[in-house]
């Protein structure tokens, strides 16, 4: 049998084997998405990245990276901004620094629970304030990573019943304005430190509380260093998902729609864990020997408000928002 062939279809033939070669290997050039969260990987929350990530695996590769061991705590937003990140875990006190609207998610005593929390995000409310962020900073909020209300954790052994009983406490806040003006409307005098830095911040006595929700608290082994937990509840605490909103913008509806349903799916398994988990830690902290009560939360309450309302962090909120939060 004879093969005759020009020139010119042998060229051609290859053209194509080396196209068809080639294919796949673009077929698989998936984009990277880098994930920065200040939360250590033992955390609730890193087993719902992981959750996340294997829904999207097919679409985008995923890195996730734990314990501020990429971004430091407070500078994720700006490596989103920048370019640098492709998502993050940010703090709600962050997006404030740059749109002070944002403040009122911020404040004490504002949002109930976890169902209130999320109600607020999934609403018209929660629109208006992810459209800022989109519009303002360049970055998509995705939905609020709940993890836990936060409570006071104090080294010193004194009864705390009103704010009046806090005058004089060193309370650990994270840095910024939100924040330390949190600390200020507990009562407490605040002082910013990192996450990383509490444990031995507790020790030395640089500080004598810190405010965490308490699987914070085991995660971080805060216990250890702690004789109470005055069960304030003053501050249901979550982050906020979030990715690049070029990212976001460069995927296309179909890939949009998977990736929300996705974000949505882990942070519901996130919540869920934590309040089962809040329930269990209770009685834990208190077969350690510590004391764990419920302060005056009216007394507290009042106190906080009454502080947000008169500051000029209030001026900067939406018009009759927190009302309209009060009747979600």
């Amino acid at each position: 049998m004879t093969f005759n062939a020009t020139r010119r279809e042998l060229l051609v033939g290859a053209g194509l084997l080396a196209t068809t070669a080639a294919f796949p290997a673009l077929a698989q050039d998936k984009p990277k998405l880098r994930f920065s969260a200040v939360f250590s990987e033992q955390d609730i929350r890193a087993d719902m990245m992981k959750m996340f990530a294997d829904a999207i695996k097919d679409d985008f590769v995923f890195e996730g990276y734990y314990g501020g061991n990429l971004f430091k705590q407070g500078t994720e937003l700006v490596a989103l901004q920048r370019g640098n990140l492709e998502m993050g875990n940010i703090a709600p006190q962050d997006i404030s620094k740059q749109i002070p609207a944002w403040s009122i998610v911020t404040a004490a005593y504002l949002f109930r629970d976890a169902a209130h929390l999320k109600t607020f995000f999934a609403g018209d409310l929660g629109a208006e304030m992810k459209k800022m962020t989109e519009d303002q900073l360049g970055v998509r909020v995705l939905g609020p990573t709940y993890f836990g209300a936060r409570q006071i954790g104090l080294k010193p052994d004194k009864k705390i019943t009103t704010p009046a009983d806090m005058a004089g406490i060193k309370l650990r806040m994270p840095g910024g304005d939100a924040w330390q003006f949190l600390g200020a409307a507990l009562g407490a005098n605040p002082v910013a430190m990192a996450y990383a830095e509490v444990y031995t911040g507790l020790q030395t006595g640089a500080i004598d509380g810190q405010d965490n929700p308490l699987p914070n608290v085991e995660n971080m082994k805060f216990y250890e260093v702690m004789s109470q937990i005055v069960l304030t509840s003053h501050l249901v605490g979550f982050d906020l998902l979030t990715v690049s909103k070029k990212v976001w913008d460069d995927m296309g509806a179909d890939k949009q729609a998977k990736f929300q349903a996705a974000a949505d799916a882990a942070i519901e398994f996130s919540t869920q864990k934590h309040l089962a988990r809040e329930k269990e830690l209770v009685e834990l902290f208190k077969g350690k020997g510590l004391k764990l009560y419920e302060p005056d939360i009216a007394a507290f309450r009042k106190y906080a408000q009454e502080k947000y309302l008169s500051s000029d962090l209030a001026k900067d909120w939406p018009a009759g928002m927190v009302d309209k939060i009060n009747a979600l």
